[in-house]
């Protein structure tokens, strides 16, 4: 049986929630006391000279770590890589911008790089993203079949809007989603509707997409304990703030993202413990 989840906070989506800003150290202090395994750091949302601050808060509150790189290069990825030794992450997060158009000009950078993960003795995982490798639903699963060690951190809110996808999605677009699921190793929240990358949880119009994505992560979830017989897996809260958080004409958010990263994680562990589907 597989050992359990571990839930993650990501670090971009505490900016805003309150003012004036809150501290790195403030930020920290709260993820821990509300019970979260883990704080993630973003290097799309972080300097690196900012990303290495934080790495005392990580020793400081025993929080796990994790990171979300955006590399450009192969020294890129190595830099990524060793912050994430530093802070003890299990893998990184690629969010890859070196995107060739052709799917045959995708291969030889996924397979370099899963390389130089290698020679870094650190696992990488791509994110299913917007504006990178794996911008498409349709390029990404061509990539699982030329590629059979490449794995995943499945972000389904990109897809749900890079396919404008209907709720629910039809069964040609669910089984792609189903192939994606399988071969996902971490798995991050946030709830998506077509045309929006990141909705209320609570407001009674989007219960369909929660129901969808709850799914999803329940379907993703079997999929991993099936194929690991122990070990951990990282379920990452990430509700960014404005512009993925919709706001009204005077800029206020229109739900309360801490509240709602709460929510996330209790259905995340309640996902966790339910027999397979």
């Amino acid at each position: 049986m597989a050992d359990r989840l571990l839930v993650y906070q990501a670090l971009w989506a505490m900016d805003r929630l309150v003012s004036p800003e809150a501290s790195t150290a403030a930020k920290f202090d709260r993820v821990r006391a509300a019970g979260f395994d883990g704080m993630a750091i973003d290097l799309g949302a972080l300097s690196m000279e900012q990303a290495e601050a934080t790495v005392p808060h990580f020793a400081r509150t025993g929080l796990a770590g994790g990171l979300t790189a955006f590399p450009q290069s192969d020294d890129d990825l190595r830099a990524a890589i060793e912050l994430a030794h530093h802070i003890r992450a299990p893998f990184v997060t690629v969010i890859g911008q070196d995107m060739p158009v052709r799917v045959a000009d995708m291969i030889p950078v996924i397979v370099r790089w899963l390389r130089v993960a290698e020679s870094e003795r650190l696992p990488i995982q791509f994110e299913t993203h917007r504006n990178c490798i794996t911008n498409d639903l349709f390029a990404t699963v061509q990539l699982l079949d030329a590629i059979p060690q490449m794995r995943l951190a499945a972000d389904l809110s990109h897809y749900v809007v890079d396919r404008e996808m209907p709720c629910p999605p039809p069964p040609q677009l669910q089984a792609l989603i189903t192939q994606v699921l399988e071969r996902s190793d971490s798995f991050q929240g946030r709830v998506a509707a077509r045309g929006q990358i990141q909705i209320a949880l609570e407001f009674a119009q989007n219960a369909k997409w929660v129901a969808l994505f709850k799914g999803w992560w329940r379907q993703g979830f079997d999929a991993w304990k099936a194929r690991n017989a122990d070990g951990s897996l990282v379920f990452l809260c990430e509700l960014g703030p404005p512009d993925y958080a919709i706001t009204d004409a005077g800029d206020r958010e229109l739900s309360d993202r801490w509240s709602e990263a709460l929510t996330l994680a209790r259905w995340a562990r309640e996902l966790w413990a339910l027999p397979p589907a």
